[in-house]
């Protein structure tokens, strides 16, 4: 067995942990980036970037990177006998967005991470830790050359949905919250230079059967496009579908308008934690980000972006310094600080759409308006913050503190 000592501890090398990596050791700090996988490795997601994401990976450095992927200008959603073309918002947001397999992007951003002085660990998956007084004195990694333990001054759990490490310390994931499940693949299409993501908001199972989610179809650089269905769910109203067989379904439907060619390939599907549906995200000397501590959208089922920010936010946590600050309340307050009014209406708005019957009165009535729609994208992407002072921009974080006052677990577990 093998030891290690370091100032960041860095579990999952993804979008949130890579970005943590980099933005922790352009700080000065000594950081440990690990990863049970090794790079280059796929991972199930829709590929898309919102003009959030865009502007995270500039901020990191990663403009020639994205000057090589697709590009779009906004959203053509279909459904309900309508199709829309919606632009992005812009503001002080980018006016476009993109894709990129997260193959290449996830690589390119711990490329970043490396440049910057983080330290790599491929192969390692943490199997163990040592708490105490809610701090994290050891990490156990298990690896193809033995048991490696290391011993961090600060840990940031970047794991993902499943969160294997914050199992072991006590994440608890609530499902009475709306949920999701999602599955992608790719194939080849002779329009994937499309300047539009697509969205299907009329998804249907092969008997027909409204659900409560979408299709996609998003263009890529390669000469494919990522092709996926996902789906909203709560405890209460779970979803039991195959996903292999709606995604085969929806590619079925879509392969003549996108004259798609030859078979799906490389499948995969994830459960997705939504909208800050976690708690026990944070000790005295670590903090969950991005997936881990379900810092996903519930409209629209988007994480990248939220990873990206929330491994700089961790960063600049650690960066300020942390003597006298109490980690276990303030990760959780920050979140929320950032996050909650959005996810909170987003949340409501999500378990909406899980009631039967509620999709087939709504969606009609949307698709008749193409100003309500270009607002439900702004506010679908949660392209508002606090320096977005237009009536929109009021209404869409009114609306998130009302709901705030009437939630019975405030998202990221923070009391009432």
């Amino acid at each position: 067995m093998s030891e290690i000592t370091t100032n960041v501890l860095i579990v999952g090398a993804g979008p949130a942990g890579s970005a943590a990596a980099a933005w922790c050791a352009r700080a000065g700090m000594d950081v440990l980036l690990t990863d049970q996988a090794t790079f280059p490795r796929d991972k199930a997601c829709g590929d898309g970037l919102t003009p959030r994401a865009i502007s995270e990976l500039q901020q990191l450095g990663l403009s020639d990177y994205l000057n090589a992927c697709a590009r779009n200008r906004g959203l053509r959603a279909s459904g309900f006998g309508k199709t829309l073309l919606l632009d992005w918002p812009g503001g002080h947001w980018p006016d476009h967005g993109g894709a990129s397999p997260r193959r290449h992007l996830d690589n390119a951003i711990r490329d970043c991470a490396l440049a910057a002085g983080a330290t790599p660990l491929e192969g390692a998956r943490a199997v163990d830790a040592v708490v105490e007084s809610g701090r994290i004195t050891q990490v156990m990694l298990r690896t193809d050359a033995g048991m490696v333990t290391v011993k961090p001054e600060s840990v940031i759990v970047a794991d993902g949905a499943k969160s294997s490490l914050g199992r072991i310390l006590g994440r608890q994931w609530h499902r009475d919250t709306v949920y999701g499940v999602a599955a992608r693949a790719y194939i080849e299409s002779d329009r994937h230079d499309d300047p539009w993501i697509s969205s299907h908001l009329e998804l249907r199972d092969e008997e027909g059967t409204l659900l409560s989610g979408y299709g996609w179809v998003f263009p890529l650089a390669d000469g494919g496009v990522n092709i996926g269905v996902g789906t909203l769910a709560t405890q209460k109203r779970p979803a039991d579908i195959n996903l292999r067989s709606l995604l085969d379904t929806y590619a079925s439907a879509r392969r003549e308008d996108w004259r798609l060619r030859g078979e799906v390939r490389d499948f995969a599907s994830s459960p997705l934690p939504m909208g800050g549906a976690v708690s026990n995200i944070a000790g005295a000397n670590w903090v969950m980000v991005g997936d881990a501590a379900a810092c996903v959208n519930p409209l629209n089922g988007e994480g990248i972006d939220y990873g990206l920010e929330t491994g700089r936010l961790a960063a600049e946590l650690l960066a300020d310094g942390t003597k006298g600050i109490d980690i276990t309340t303030a990760w959780p307050e920050i979140l929320n600080h950032h996050y909650g009014t959005a996810f909170s209406i987003a949340r409501r708005l999500g378990n909406l759409l899980t009631v039967p019957g509620f999709l087939t009165a709504a969606g009609p009535v949307g698709m008749r308006s193409t100003p309500l729609m270009r607002l439900a994208l702004r506010w679908m992407g949660n392209l508002v913050d606090e320096s977005d002072q237009d009536t929109a921009a009021r209404l869409w974080r009114a609306a998130g503190r009302a709901s705030l006052r009437f939630d019975e677990r405030k998202p990221f577990g923070v009391a009432a």
